[in-house]
């Protein structure tokens, strides 16, 4: 049978999921759209399986949507690419079997394809094309512009510039409401009282059974609970329905409960958040978009809905979400491989399987591995905050960010994790490092009521490690911070302990390293 002779083919990526694409503005017979499951892509890095399963049905809805609009499609699945290792394999066959004569995609956000895709060395006459994605708020030719290699940049002067840039929050040349910034009032601990106000999560019940059945018959390596029916969006309209559903019940409490922390809901895995992040990074959905309905439902509300519940988002869309952007790709291919506190470390195994006496990682790993989602606290604080604190090599603590999280792509997950997170990078995103002990835990969370260590104790058996592990993090790299003068001051504090009470606080925290996967 003769193989369709098309003229252009176009690549999709995973995350590439725009339907609102120039691409897509007009239908050409001869363009021939490809998008495809590959090992390649299934095994760079180990996954949650509802990871794996997330994208995959995403690029299939999304095939199926263009196919039914009228485009030439070729949806490829595992069972069709097994004997490609690598895209440019599949690639090149396809370029052959097809006749094409011109090749194009859009620009990867990570660093390794785009290298990969620049790489390619495609049959004599076949002309290479680059086109942008068409999402970030940002150009990427700007990027230069705002950031440097191994520079700090502020990301409050970012913000603010990109408040202006596109009037958000803005009363002229000054912001709405007379500040930039509500963060202060942004973090309320969950009291009792709140628990039962806690909205349900919307949750989807998206087939994946014959996806979970591809990734066992081909042996693609995966980790986390395995879900039938994903709750997940993976289309365009369902990732809509969940932006509705934020603005409609989860907005009016989003910003003032944002950082806080609770065991005692059974909401407590999605609290206020907005879980968009999945339908955002694959760009299903706009970051314009989702802003715009924010400030509608705000302007809607009519007061129901304070400024800083509103403001608090959008920092997270228009603020950090692009300014991380910036940093990898200022930053990037040696950002990988930054490790300025010569951490090394092996991670604990329950970072695998979430069993450990201490409440507050054991809340946020299981619930991780359960629905391969947590909220930025428990990234940061939690789990970031751990490895911190216990030294654990970045670049494990790298792999296993991006294989736990649903919305985890190396742009986004890199310098949360090896810079805010591990400081690894030496401060080219956060100006210190987030150490913190046992009693940022209990001020944020319900965690430490239900633990079987003490929080208020630094020494002894039931002492919660992370007090120990705190002090000895600060004692060990004082030389590097005492000068800084965000956290100067808490070395006093250190300094004012006899020496007594100095070696108990390190003597419990040695053990506590000895011994962490027994914690």
């Amino acid at each position: 049978m003769t193989k369709p002779v098309y003229n252009k083919l176009r690549l999709i990526l995973g995350d590439q999921l725009n339907a609102s694409h120039s691409w897509f503005q007009s239908k050409e017979k001869d363009t021939l759209y490809l998008i495809a499951e590959l090992h390649q892509e299934a095994t760079y890095t180990q996954h949650h399986v509802q990871k794996i399963c997330a994208f995959f049905a995403a690029m299939a809805a999304f095939a199926n949507a263009l196919s039914k609009a009228g485009f030439q499609v070729c949806h490829l699945t595992l069972d069709e690419t097994k004997d490609y290792a690598t895209f440019p394999d599949l690639l090149s066959d396809l370029i052959q079997t097809h006749s094409i004569s011109q090749f194009e995609y859009q620009r990867p956000d990570e660093f390794r394809l785009l290298a990969q895709l620049r790489a390619l060395k495609l049959p004599e006459g076949v002309s290479v094309q680059e086109a942008d994605t068409e999402h970030f708020l940002l150009p990427f030719d700007e990027i230069t512009q705002h950031f440097s290699r191994d520079k700090h940049v502020l990301m409050e002067h970012f913000y603010r510039m990109m408040r202006k840039r596109f009037s958000v929050l803005m009363d002229g040349k000054q912001p709405e409401g007379g500040k930039w910034n509500y963060d202060k009032e942004n973090r309320l601990k969950l009291q009792p009282e709140d628990l039962a106000a806690i909205p349900e999560p919307l949750r989807f019940e998206n087939d994946v059974s014959d996806i979970l059945k591809r990734l066992n018959q081909h042996q693609i390596p995966h980790f986390g609970t395995p879900a039938t029916h994903l709750l997940w969006p993976v289309s365009r309209t369902q990732a809509r329905t969940l932006l509705d559903y934020f603005c409609a019940h989860q907005l009016i409490h989003f910003g003032q409960f944002q950082d806080a922390m609770t065991c005692q809901s059974e909401h407590q895995w999605s609290l206020y958040h907005s879980r968009l992040s999945f339908a955002i990074n694959t760009k299903m959905l706009h970051p314009m978009q989702v802003i715009q309905a924010v400030l509608n439902r705000y302007d809607d509300a009519k007061g129901e809905i304070s400024l800083a519940q509103v403001e608090g988002f959008i920092r997270q869309i228009l603020g950090w979400r692009e300014y991380v952007r910036g940093v990898y790709w200022a930053n990037m291919p040696g950002y990988a491989s930054h490790n300025t506190l010569s951490a090394s470390r092996n991670l604990p195994a329950f970072f695998w399987h979430g069993q450990t006496g201490m409440n507050c990682l054991k809340s946020a790993i299981t619930q991780s591995l359960d629905y391969a989602y947590a909220h930025h606290i428990q990234r940061l604080m939690v789990t970031g905050n751990f490895c911190l604190l216990t030294g654990i090599d970045p670049d494990q603590v790298d792999a296993w960010y991006l294989g736990i999280y649903v919305d985890a792509i190396e742009w986004v997950e890199m310098p949360n994790t090896r810079g805010m997170s591990q400081f690894a990078d030496n401060g080219i995103i956060a100006t210190k490092p987030y150490a913190a002990s046992g009693n940022y835990i209990h001020k944020m969370s319900d965690y430490c009521q239900s633990c079987q260590y003490s929080v208020k104790k630094k020494t002894g058996d039931d002492a919660c490690p992370l007090n120990s592990l705190y002090w000895r993090f600060l004692d060990l790299h004082q030389q590097r911070f005492a000068v800084n003068p965000r956290i100067g001051m808490i070395y006093r504090s250190w300094d004012n302990q006899s020496e007594a009470q100095r070696q108990a606080v390190l003597e419990r925290a040695e053990y506590c390293l000895a011994n962490l996967d027994k914690l």
